[in-house]
């Protein structure tokens, strides 16, 4: 037995130091065609899971996509939408991929789940949120019984929302797109849209959208730029709209949407070194949620026929419009005083009621003239310009100031996506006085080199005081004295005399520059001016009169000499005078030496003037 025992441990020990030995080197050095391999795979292939779903609620009057976000999607991917069964669906990335939610999917809150063609499946339960038009009940009522009003209203619902990326990075600007439906029953009114802040922060537009109306069945889609905060790292980040609006009895409504967005897990260094380029945006997701691809159609300059627009005053308006968006422009509408697109279906193609709506612009102090305030553009490529020009006239009530006039563009683009982009000029209207400057009298001949006045005066022929300045008359060829005025305040009808002194320099027409300076009503120098012209006659030249000889006729006979004056002549002799007979003057006068002539012809019984001699 003793022999027997030890035989059997002998066989023991061998099987024992076998089985020791077999498994001394897998444990200490490990055997590679024993130890499984699948572990780096699994390393590097992420986990599958669902983080969210934009937009997750959404309503089924219309197909409408949904991005679905999460990790671990591979190509050939299926998104199941709770008991309605597979969805069409566009593999982007491993952490994206795009649904189309078809129309009439029962109203109802319904869990997605992903499922790879490995048959790994990801659930997110209460995913996505489908409602319906808000429509009669089923309750028959009798013909001739109304409806209760109490249950005929518009009801606006998010068709649709996204980003401009598929995740959201803290501390960064991007632009959020949101399409809006209204599923009630009838119109909305008044609609605005106001962007609460919180993860988010609305840039460029102060967080409030004004989206006119719709229809029952239409959608708006428009875009806001935000400004994303400190969320989270790897959280959901909310987006909080608030959207007001009126039914057509005026009675308000408010509805209020929480809108989620993933936000981008930060980069880690653990067991997955490969998260970091999954988390990465490529560009395939960005460019399929896409930027923010629409037209925007600006006016870069603007100008008027006439520099200071008055009361009464015909102009011409002339418009450069450039699309700085990043689509084209189509079917472009310019409305002039502010409008907006009406009509149109649910993917915003105009229906057979629809059009643009202008007529309830501002035209007390600028109204269209020749044609209405609507005019039609065609179409305007990204980068382009285009002119457009419209006739005004300004009304004769419109008092002086600056005035802000709306200008709306009303348009597609490629998708048939209605857009209205509103701005506003200014126009300036000025009321310069009514005054006439001129002669008050016949301007009297003037003459090269002399010296002539100039009887001026300006006249306020306008039905207000005017506060005038200097009134100036200047000529070009001409010097002028005195030729400036201050006049002052100057009342309807009354006038201002100028009395200048005028040289002129050349003869012929010459005119004259009237001018009177005055501040207008924004407080700025101006001027008005008219002309005169006068005649110039050539210079003067004095000559003096030539006297022409007179005729004196034949020359005069003596007249017989009387004895008296023979005697006296006879008695100059003797004392040694001069006793000759004298000549007759031009007067027919005889004079004699030393005795003044006779007057009176002479004679007999004349005296004789002077002295006489003894």
């Amino acid at each position: 037995m003793k022999h027997l025992t030890s035989l059997r441990i002998l066989l023991i020990l061998p099987a024992l130091f076998l089985s020791a030995g077999l498994m001394l080197p897998v444990s200490a050095e490990g055997d590679s065609t024993v130890t499984p391999t699948p572990t780096p795979t699994v390393i590097n292939q992420p986990a599958l899971g669902i983080t969210a779903v934009q937009p997750n609620t959404i309503s089924n009057v219309a197909d409408t996509e949904i991005v679905v976000t999460g990790s671990g999607f591979v190509e050939g991917a299926s998104v199941i939408l709770g008991g309605s069964g597979s969805l069409p669906t566009t593999f982007v990335s491993a952490n994206l991929l795009r649904a189309i939610v078809l129309t009439g999917t029962a109203p109802n809150v319904y869990s997605l789940t992903v499922i790879n063609p490995n048959a790994a499946s990801a659930t997110l339960p209460n995913a996505l949120i489908v409602t319906a038009p808000a429509g009669p009940t089923n309750t028959p009522w009798p013909t001739n019984t109304p409806a209760p009003t109490a249950f005929v209203r518009p009801l606006l619902v998010v068709s649709s929302y996204g980003a401009s990326s598929a995740e959201i990075v803290p501390n960064s600007d991007l632009d959020f797109e949101m399409t809006i439906a209204n599923s009630g029953a009838i119109r909305a009114t008044n609609i605005v849209a106001t962007f609460i802040s919180g993860d988010f922060v609305a840039r460029a537009t102060g967080g409030v959208r004004s989206l006119g109306t719709l229809d029952p069945g239409q959608v708006n889609r428009f875009w806001q730029p935000l400004h994303a905060g400190d969320v989270p790292s790897g959280g959901i980040a909310t987006l909080q709209v608030k959207v007001d609006y009126t039914d057509v009895n005026g009675t308000t409504y408010t509805d209020t949407f929480a809108l989620t967005f993933p936000v981008r897990r930060a980069p880690s260094g653990g067991a997955a070194p490969t998260a970091t380029p999954t988390v990465t945006p490529s560009p395939t997701p960005t460019a399929t949620i896409g930027p923010r691809l629409r037209p925007q159609l600006i006016v870069t300059a603007y100008e008027t026929t006439i520099e200071q627009l008055e009361p009464g005053m015909h102009f011409t308006l002339s418009l450069t419009v450039q699309n700085q968006g990043n689509a084209d422009a189509e079917r472009i509408t310019m409305i002039v005083g502010g409008g907006t697109a009406s009509g149109g279906d649910a993917n915003g193609t105009p229906t057979a009621g629809g059009g643009v709506s202008g007529a309830g612009g501002e035209f007390s102090k600028f109204a269209p003239v020749g044609t209405s305030n609507i005019q039609t553009l065609g179409s305007l490529a990204v980068g382009s310009n285009l002119n457009a020009t419209m006739a005004f006239i300004v009304n004769a009530a419109t008092e002086p100031g600056a005035y802000p006039v709306k200008v709306s563009f009303v348009y597609e683009d490629a998708q048939n996506s209605d857009f209205v982009d509103d701005q506003v000029i200014t126009l300036l209207v000025v009321k310069r006085p009514s005054v006439q400057m001129n002669f008050f009298a016949p301007p009297p001949p003037f003459f090269v080199g002399e010296p002539g006045s100039l009887s001026l005066q300006i006249i306020n022929t306008g039905s207000k005081t005017a506060v005038l300045g200097a009134f100036t008359v200047s000529a070009a060829d001409a010097i002028i004295e005195n030729g400036t005025v201050f006049v002052g305040n100057l009342e309807p009808g009354g006038f201002y005399p100028l009395d200048a002194l005028i040289i002129p320099n050349i003869e012929g027409s010459q005119e004259l520059q009237l001018s009177i300076n005055y501040t207008d009503d924004f407080g700025q120098p101006q001027t008005i001016t008219q002309t005169a012209t006068i005649e110039v006659l050539p210079p003067f030249i004095f000559e003096e009169p030539v006297e022409e000889p007179i005729d004196a006729g034949p020359p005069s006979e003596p007249e017989p000499e009387t004895p008296l004056q023979t005697l006296w002549r006879f008695i100059l002799g003797l004392l040694g005078l001069s006793s000759g007979r004298p000549q007759p003057d031009t007067n027919g006068e005889i004079p004699v030496e030393g005795i003044p002539p006779f007057h009176g012809g002479g004679g007999e019984g004349v005296p004789i003037e002077g002295p006489i001699l003894p």
